[in-house]
Parts: C-alpha cells; structure tokens; sequence
C-alpha cells in the first residue's frame, strides 16, 4: 500500500482527524504496515498492548475466552481501529483478534505516537480535550444507571429492614 493511502485511511480515524497533512505523513512513514493470513492471531486476550492497529484491508474476529474456548463477540471492519487506548497508555488487549481472510494493518506504537504527541503539542492538547469530552459523554450515560442502581439499593436495604423486623 502506498504512502499515500496510508494517510487516506489515517485521516479517517476521529483520533487522528485533526492532523494536519504532514503529521501524518510522518505518522504513516514512522509506522509500519504488517500482514496477517486467515486465521491468524493478531493479538491475544490479556496481552500486553503497546500499539494500536489500523485494519486497512481485511477484517478482523474480535473473541473472548469462555469455558468452551473462544467466541466470537464482534467483527472489525477496514477501517477500524483495534487498541485506540493502547496508544496513549499501558493496558492488555481486551480480547483476541483473528484475521479474517488476508488482512493488513498499521501498527501505531505507543512510543511512536507519544513522541508525535511531544513533537506537536498542539495535537496533544486538542486530543487531549477530545478524549475529556468523551469521558464526560461516558460519564453522563451512565449516570441515570448509577442513580438507578441507588434506588435499587435502598429498595433492597428497605426491605431487609422489614424482613428482620417481622422476624
């Protein structure tokens, strides 16, 4: 794949959407492209994630070890990216990826993207405030289940309260 569909595909990611050309040129330069076969494990679940990766060929079975092996859970498409967070801090990878007939990706090391980061300050800034908009989006879903579940407790210590006092 040439260097100029590798920005294409990396201009596309809302991570990355707010480089400018030439970081990302030097981002797809730095990075390196890698292929899989079908069947073959691009990562395993609870390894350790130092990168992260962007199918831009293929398709990726994303599995979970149960009792009876592994299953599948969801399917990642050219495209995706697998281990957004890999490339900001130290994690393990949530589940296993199976390459899905020929696929190709981009590794984007942790290093490397944390030295762009210091390089471009201004791109560290701005992701930095995209990925704290985020968590606040996160943060606010979950809220109504968090006060739901309050409710549900003090249903339930309410009526343990009456249980011992029939008692």
């Amino acid at each position: 794949m040439s260097l100029a569909q590798d920005i294409t595909f990396l201009k596309k990611i809302p991570m990355l959407s707010e480089f400018a050309d030439d970081q990302l040129r030097l981002l797809a330069f730095s990075a390196e492209s890698v292929d899989y076969q079908d069947g073959q494990v691009l990562f395993d679940e609870g390894d350790r994630a130092d990168s992260g990766l962007l199918l831009t060929q293929g398709a990726v079975n994303l599995q979970q070890r149960g009792e009876d092996g592994f299953k599948d859970i969801d399917r990642a498409e050219t495209g995706s990216l697998l281990g957004e967070s890999a490339m900001l801090v130290e994690t393990r990878r949530p589940c296993r990826a199976t390459a899905v007939g020929e696929v190709r990706v981009i590794r984007i090391r942790r290093a490397l993207f944390k030295r762009m980061l210091m390089e471009f300050p201004e791109l560290a800034r701005r992701l930095f405030d995209e990925q704290a908009a985020r968590f606040r989006a996160t943060a606010g879903a979950l809220s109504p289940i968090g006060d739901r579940l309050s409710e549900l407790d003090q249903i339930s210590a309410s009526r343990a309260l009456r249980g011992s006092e029939d008692t």
